[in-house]
């Protein structure tokens, strides 16, 4: 046997193998036997039918075939021997062989890359810190306020945004007059709205049940480019709204027995209210910057240790992403799912997953940074005082399960935090590339 080993790329090799045919030549008599047994012909029994016969009626295809067999046993044999440690599927690109000849064959195989990973430390990265604002909060109030408020009818539209109206709108000219082939359709506006028109708020109030007032609206559309300049064109929409009923918006009291029931007695006072409100915004916020933070370090190592992972693995992780978003689809009720679509828009994303998982595997064994016994005998115990579950079966269940990975991701990440500065800025402040990267 003749063996030539190929390093496509870090991630990808290729064997060349030669094998005179007389190594062979037993085995593909025994691969053309049992094919040839599968095989009935009228007249004769299933596997009866003489090799000769068969030889005349089927050529040199019984051997070709049995020589793709063959060589893809002899792969499996040869990456055994030569501890070659192919993944995924590997693939026969060349085969060639002729009766009574040697056989020579190529196969492609991805390997698990061995990194020298490098510059994941002493990076510089910033990450926008987003304050809770007093406006926010208040925002909040009022949106809970008005998801438990109640409404009675009205004569006239008075002071203020809390109000519904039920009107009839058409389109008409600049003359008031009905526009040629317009249609009146039926509408609530809620006034209280921020989306609401200013104008429409502005020329309902005062009005009554029977009354009618106008508003316009302007529809600008970007037109065709000249030279460096685009054109816009705008067209002006006007409106005549015919009131058909009023109900005054009746926002609800903070109470303590209001705010206990829309907080699950977190709280009891308005007090208590707003700054259990600002905590779940402060919660919120750090969450994403610590999420933000892990995204561009991510980013940031991967691109300094970039490399051609292995595409079986890419492959894998991408039909993986996709069934789980169809599933999720499904679940949503969604009748109709683009699985083509999906798999070009998480491709690039399964390929970044697949490398920081080979990287940060390459992180961890390099800077030795694992989940001890001890370390999980200890949070079995503290999970056992909270469980009343047994600590070894805590333990056993930490080990079964994926639990051990996330408690060894998260040293990474605080052993990267630690070595790499963090920059935390204003929003506005961020520089135009991390804004980019942050949207």
């Amino acid at each position: 046997m003749e063996l030539k080993i190929n390093n496509i790329s870090i991630s990808e090799n290729e064997v060349e193998v030669t094998f005179p045919y007389e190594e062979i030549k037993s085995q593909l008599e025994s691969e053309i036997l049992k094919q040839t047994k599968k095989i009935q012909l009228p007249g004769f029994r299933k596997g009866k039918v003489p090799v000769s016969m068969l030889k005349k009626m089927y050529g040199d295809s019984l051997e070709y075939e049995a020589s793709e067999k063959i060589a893809s046993d002899k792969f499996y044999s040869i990456s055994k021997d030569k501890h070659l440690h192919p993944i995924g599927q590997p693939t026969i690109t060349d085969l060639k062989y002729n009766p009574g000849e040697n056989l020579f064959f190529k196969v492609k195989y991805d390997v698990l890359p061995d990194l020298e990973v490098k510059d994941y430390t002493n990076l510089e990265i910033e990450i926008p810190h987003f304050q809770v604002k007093d406006e926010m909060i208040e925002t909040e109030i009022q949106n809970i306020l008005k998801s438990n408020s109640t409404n009675e009818p009205a004569e006239v539209v008075g002071e203020g945004k809390d109000y519904l109206l039920d009107v009839e709108f058409k389109r008409v000219d600049n003359n008031g007059e009905p526009y040629p082939g317009s249609v009146p359709e039926n509408l609530t506006i809620d006034l209280s709205n921020d989306r609401v028109q200013k104008e429409i708020v502005e020329n309902a109030a005062g009005k009554k049940v029977g009354e009618t007032f106008t508003f316009t609206f302007v529809d600008e559309q970007a037109g065709k480019k000249e030279g460096e300049q685009e054109q816009k064109t705008s067209e002006i929409f006007n409106y005549s709204a015919l009131i058909k009923g009023i109900k005054k918006i009746i926002l609800p009291e903070l109470t303590e027995e209001f705010v206990k029931k829309v907080t699950n007695n977190k709280a009891s006072s308005e007090i208590e209210m707003r700054e259990q409100i600002k905590n779940d915004y402060l919660n919120y916020y750090n969450e994403q910057e610590e999420n933000l933070t892990i995204d561009k370090l991510i980013d940031k190592i991967v691109k300094n240790n970039d490399f051609v992972a292995p595409k079986s693995m890419i492959a894998s992780f991408l039909e993986d992403t996709v069934k789980r978003e169809e599933e999720e689809s499904k679940k949503r009720g969604y009748k109709k799912f683009d699985k083509k679509a999906a798999e070009q828009r998480l491709r690039n994303f399964s390929e970044l997953e697949v490398k920081w998982f080979l990287i940060s595997d390459a992180i961890k064994k390099k800077e030795n940074i694992s989940v001890s016994d001890d370390e999980l005998n200890e949070l079995a115990k503290a999970d056992a005082e909270k469980t009343g579950i047994a600590i070894d079966k805590l333990i056993s269940y930490y080990k079964s399960s994926n639990y051990t990975e996330k408690l060894t991701n998260k040293k990474l990440f605080t052993y990267l935090k630690a070595q790499n500065k963090i920059n935390i800025v204003e929003p506005e402040k961020l520089s135009q590339t991390d804004k980019k990267e942050s949207i």
